[in-house]
């Protein structure tokens, strides 16, 4: 037990170092992230494993969420709908407050998306050490799916 405060030493002072880092940082970085085909922009099957299957009828209808802030940056969701059933998901512009922040949401948004798809709906676990960047994620693609008029 003697070696706890060491480590709680250790990491209160990486944390305050990470703080000191991220608002060291000039301007944030605005890296458009292009539509249909960019990060979480793959095209892919998905249904629900429950439930019956959403109804995939009429014409393809697209709306973007609102801008989030989160911790480290900024993003919206673009979400395209087919009558009940969300057919893509993109996120077509992301900023961020530094290369390790977009190189993060690089590897969170697409998780974000495939869970979306399987779920299709906005009730989704989110991704573990990126709580900041799901919850800005889950709350522009509600808003977006609340222009769709799906639940």
């Amino acid at each position: 037990m003697k070696r706890a405060p060491w480590f709680l030493f250790t990491g209160v002072l990486a944390g305050f170092a990470g703080m000191l880092g991220l608002h060291g940082r000039p301007a944030s970085a605005s890296i458009p992230l292009g539509t249909g085909h960019g990060i979480g922009g793959q095209s892919s099957a998905a249904g629900s494993s429950s439930g019956p299957a959403p109804v995939a009828s009429g014409p393809a209808h697209s709306a973007s969420g609102s801008m989030e802030q989160y911790g480290y940056g900024e993003l919206a969701v673009k979400v395209t709908a087919q009558g009940n059933r969300i057919t893509d998901i993109s996120v077509p512009l992301l900023r961020t407050a530094d290369p390790y922040s977009q190189q993060l949401a690089q590897q969170v948004i697409p998780m974000l998306r495939s869970q979306v798809l399987k779920a299709q709906s906005a009730r989704i676990y989110g991704v573990s050490g990126a709580t900041y960047t799901a919850e800005a994620y889950d709350l522009s693609l509600q808003k977006a799916l609340d222009k769709l008029h799906i639940k």
